[in-house]
């Protein structure tokens, strides 16, 4: 009896401890992670210590009679959407070659990404939104580019990386069709706005905070952040910006540049020379590939391709004036640039030729840059004379160590100078937060090239916030050393910490000063390793020779 007793007992506590098993499991086993939009539910994917909802269309296919119009809302669906991987990449030529893309000749492209912390949205908080925009020339790159796995994880963010209409699909300006009634030319740009809306209309259920919005990118990403902050159709939209590494903003494309170059795209698409509804049904029914054979070659833009065009409703102007006046939507920014952007520039003819950077190419460079007009698009005026001789005399050979090393500062210091004009024209306006980053050990992520030396050129810096950003399928693996970990914790913090206040400083420090137009203040934060200090204007201007620059870049 005894032992029956102690069998019953025995198995009882079998039984209590295989349902406490069960359960402690359940607590660790990962939830659902669907999530709720307005046009049905979306399955997420764990991962590490994040939550992806990945290929979430966020508009309509822009396809068909839907070719070069203002997006348009999405249908709805029914059940629950697997968002467990990437949608199709944008249409496009892939201009940077491994570092973009892959080549695609795909429409149906409009789709997002929102990547939040473990248990965001089930612990009901409401975290500051990252919106970032991919970069790439507005002609190739895509939002799954960028892993924002460590932004989100350790910043406590929810990050939103999107796709949107590239090259001629994206910004294109054909007076058959701006004449239709509705917005036109920047097509990219509202595909952005619309994304903005989604954002606003459903990030709750993911986590995030509707009215904390930052939106964000780099080069043309950058560029697109800044024209988003001069639109009036975003104003409200969202709350705090961060350029990155772009000046291309300062000025728009003239339409009527826009307009020559679109009109010539159609009768070498074989839609004639009309600007009527034929020619418009002409153009929408071109295939996409041959579409994207006019479009250029993967090493350099096609004579039809324009970037963002002062359409006078969705880009009033550019940003120069836009910023100048004061007439733009105010917020807290972020404004910088890499210690060597132009090296970047300086190594995509090296990668596609497979030759190194000579003196000849040094010449030639700055003869067809400042040669002719200075204006967006090639418009007047035109560059004084003797300004060609005037840079390769200031920029001599001998001060060099190499003709690459001379184009790097060439390409570098007419960039930055450009972005510190951006800085000067928002200080005071708004509370503005500039930087430069420094590290010249960072990895190179182009294959091997023949003399040259990577430095911090343009596009070093995604790899401290995007881990492994962007080896692509052909690119060098480039893992962070210890040091630079250190950094990459560290500008994590900031642009965080900047999505969350307004202010980059994580709470009890400040390394970072608020810019002030005082040229012998500490402005800029020097992101470079072993630490992190501060550099004034003056220190700026004096690196790269902006004091040169000044009198012959044009802004407006």
């Amino acid at each position: 009896m005894r032992e029956r007793k102690f069998v019953h007992r025995a198995l009882r506590m079998v039984l209590a401890l295989g349902a406490i098993c069960v359960a402690w499991q359940g607590a660790l086993a990962a939830p659902d992670h669907v999530a709720m939009t307005t046009k049905g539910s979306v399955q997420g994917v764990a991962r590490n210590d994040v939550v992806e909802y990945l290929g979430i269309p966020y508009a309509a296919p822009p396809i068909g009679g839907l070719r070069w119009k203002p997006p348009a809302e999405h249908s709805a669906w029914e059940g629950v959407r697997q968002a467990t991987s990437f949608g199709p990449t944008c249409a496009q030529v892939t201009l940077l070659g491994v570092f973009a893309g892959p080549a695609s000749n795909n429409e149906d492209c409009l789709s997002l990404n929102v990547i939040a912390p473990m248990q965001a949205s089930a612990n009901g908080e409401k975290l500051p939104v990252l919106f970032w925009i991919h970069g790439g020339g507005f002609v190739d790159g895509a939002g799954s580019d960028y892993d924002a796995s460590k932004l989100a994880a350790r910043g406590k963010v929810v990050v939103v990386t999107i796709n949107y209409r590239l090259s001629l699909l994206g910004f294109f300006a054909h007076p058959a069709l701006n004449k239709e009634g509705h917005l036109f030319a920047n097509y990219g740009l509202l595909d952005q706005q619309f994304a903005l809306r989604w954002v606003k209309d459903n990030i709750a259920n993911f986590g995030g905070d509707p009215d904390n919005i930052t939106v964000a990118g780099q080069s043309a990403g950058g560029a697109s952040a800044a024209f988003n902050v001069i639109s009036p159709l975003t104003r409200g939209m969202f709350h705090k910006a961060i350029i990155q590494s772009s000046a291309s903003y300062l000025t728009a494309i003239p339409m009527e540049v826009a307009e020559r170059k679109a009109t010539a795209f159609a009768e070498a698409a074989g839609c004639g020379k009309g600007a009527d509804e034929a020619t418009a049904s002409c153009l929408r029914n071109l295939p996409a590939d041959a579409l994207m054979k006019l479009s250029g070659p993967p090493d350099g833009f096609g004579p039809y391709v324009v970037t963002p065009v002062a359409d006078g409703q969705i880009i009033p102007s550019g940003g120069a004036s836009a910023f100048e006046s004061g007439n733009f939507n105010h917020m807290p920014i972020m404004n910088g640039s890499t210690r060597d952007e132009g090296n970047f520039f300086a190594a995509l003819p090296v990668y596609f030729s497979g030759k190194a950077v000579t003196q000849t190419d040094v010449e030639s460079h700055v003869k067809t840059i400042f040669g002719g007009n200075a204006g967006a698009g090639g418009t007047p005026p035109a560059y004084p004379a003797g300004t060609v001789d005037r840079i390769l005399a200031y920029y001599s050979s001998g001060d060099f160590g190499s003709p690459q090393l001379r184009m790097n500062a060439i390409q570098t210091d007419v960039m930055v100078c450009r972005i510190q004009r951006g800085t000067h024209l928002l200080a005071g306006k708004v509370p503005l937060y500039a930087y430069e980053f420094r590290d010249r050990t960072a990895p190179f992520m182009f294959p091997e090239l023949p003399d040259f030396a990577p430095l911090a050129y343009h596009t070093a810096d995604l790899q401290y916030l995007f881990p492994g950003f962007h080896g692509g399928n052909k690119g060098a693996k480039h893992d962070l050393n210890a040091r630079q970990q250190k950094l990459s914790d560290e500008l994590v913090d900031a642009w965080t910490s900047f999505a969350r206040t307004g202010n980059p400083n994580p709470p009890g420090e400040s390394t970072w000063p608020q810019y002030t137009s005082d040229p012998n203040a500490q402005s800029y934060l020097a992101q470079e390793i072993p630490e992190l200090s501060a550099i004034s204007d003056n220190d700026f201007t004096a690196d790269h020779k902006c004091d040169f620059w000044k009198d012959l870049l044009v802004y407006n």
